[in-house]
């Protein structure tokens, strides 16, 4: 569970509320249905229209990454990647054999069965490096939906602000509905900006980060099953290795 990620959504949200009522304005002021379908109705049109279905599919599956990362422990891995180095030297790449089901992640599973079917360490590296980086082509273009919709929503605000104005300019010598008119138009500029800066544009750039730190952990793993290719010692394999661990040091 990312605590920082629940965390931010209470502060950014519970700052704006605390602000209003202490200067003391309603939260109730904030709920506008109007402004409400206008937003983010439109602000998720545009981004079906922009998007093919495998992205906007992709994208979805991704969100839960906001709240339950995948799990990359560099440390752990290191240690994996060494255990197999010393299980090769032992009995042979075809030892490895062996440890090919224990493994969930088809990218490890991959690259296992890269060393074990002998392949020479240029030809593995082509086709990891591959796999690779057209998953994290795909998983920035996933969590490029979110930043498209924190483009659209302020513009799609100010569209419902320019609505909500057209509105009490009609309704002049009604003074009824000039208050509802001119909530709706201020009400929408706060949904979209809102929207933006508080969900759509962090969700965005959280989901690129995760999917560079995924990236960053499959090529750790595949300078180690490069390393064990080409017989290098297990020692030396960890200290090249460690050098992707993201230790925070004393100067």
């Amino acid at each position: 569970m990312d605590i920082l990620s629940i965390a931010g959504v209470f502060v950014g949200v519970g700052a704006i509320l605390l602000g209003i009522m202490l200067d003391g304005g309603e939260i109730s002021s904030l709920v506008n249905v109007a402004a409400l379908i206008i937003v983010f109705g439109g602000t998720f049109g545009a981004t079906l229209l922009q998007f093919p279905v495998a992205v906007f599919i992709r994208s979805m599956r991704m969100l839960s990454w906001i709240l339950m990362p995948k799990e990359m422990d560099l440390s752990t891995q290191i240690d994996k990647i060494i255990s197999w180095s010393l299980l090769a030297r032992k009995e042979g790449l075809l030892g490895i054999e062996n440890v090919i089901p224990e493994e969930q992640d088809p990218f490890i599973k991959k690259a296992l069965q890269l060393l074990v079917d002998g392949n020479d360490a240029d030809a593995i590296r082509d086709m990891l490096e591959l796999d690779m980086y057209s998953k994290e082509s795909m998983g920035l273009q996933a969590a490029g939906l979110y930043e498209a919709m924190g483009g659209y929503a302020p513009t799609i605000g100010i569209l419902g602000a320019v609505m909500g104005l057209i509105h009490v300019m009609q309704n002049l010598t009604n003074p009824e509905l000039l208050g509802k008119g001119i909530a709706t138009a201020f009400v929408a500029t706060i949904y979209g900006v809102g929207s933006a800066n508080l969900i759509f544009l962090p969700v965005a750039n959280k989901l690129k980060s995760h999917v560079l730190a995924l990236t960053q952990s499959r090529e750790m793993l595949t300078e180690g099953i490069i390393a064990i290719v080409e017989g290098e010692n297990p020692r030396n394999i960890r200290l090249k290795l460690g050098g992707y661990l993201h230790e925070t040091h004393k100067d």
